[in-house]
């Protein structure tokens, strides 16, 4: 559905097995349409970056620092806040429903603040929560969100 934009959150420094897991979830939700915006750094971020770039999508980063070229290379516009880890909130705001891969503390923020906001999200090898919807991989995590949003692609 065009218009949506769907958060990927998830650890700045991950395996390689967690790596494609979010490069495959950004490739999906690109190829849905949809706009896929992070942290804009490495890791989960710049995987779902990568994904949603080889599938001719578009992508946000929205910087902890003030200076844009901190993004990874995936990243079409880059927001630079200064807001270090308060940025999670901008994240959140903006993104219609998540997909958590992995993660720490940072993702239990951002998780924290887009349940607050009534925003669903799908997990992928992520905190055990019930509010978090459960997936076995990037393929039911992303049919899963857009299900939820009223997709049914």
């Amino acid at each position: 559905m065009a218009g949506r934009v769907i958060g990927v959150i998830g650890g700045s420094s991950v395996n390689r097995g967690i790596y494609e897991k979010a490069r495959q979830a950004g490739r999906l939700i690109a190829e849905r349409g949809a706009v896929v915006i992070c942290g804009g750094l490495g890791g989960v971020m710049e995987a779902a970056c990568r994904g949603a770039k080889e599938a001719g999508g578009i992508t946000v980063g929205i910087l902890p620092g003030k200076e844009k070229s901190a993004a990874n290379k995936y990243v079409d516009i880059a927001v630079a806040t200064g807001m270090n880890e308060a940025r999670n909130a901008v994240i959140v705001n903006s993104a219609d429903a998540f997909i958590a891969v992995d993660g720490k503390y940072g993702t239990m923020s951002e998780i924290a603040f887009a349940l607050k906001k009534g925003k669903p999200i799908a997990g992928i090898d992520t905190f055990d929560m019930k509010e978090i919807i459960k997936t076995k991989g990037p393929e039911e995590a992303v049919k899963k969100i857009f299900a939820v949003l009223g997709n049914k692609k």
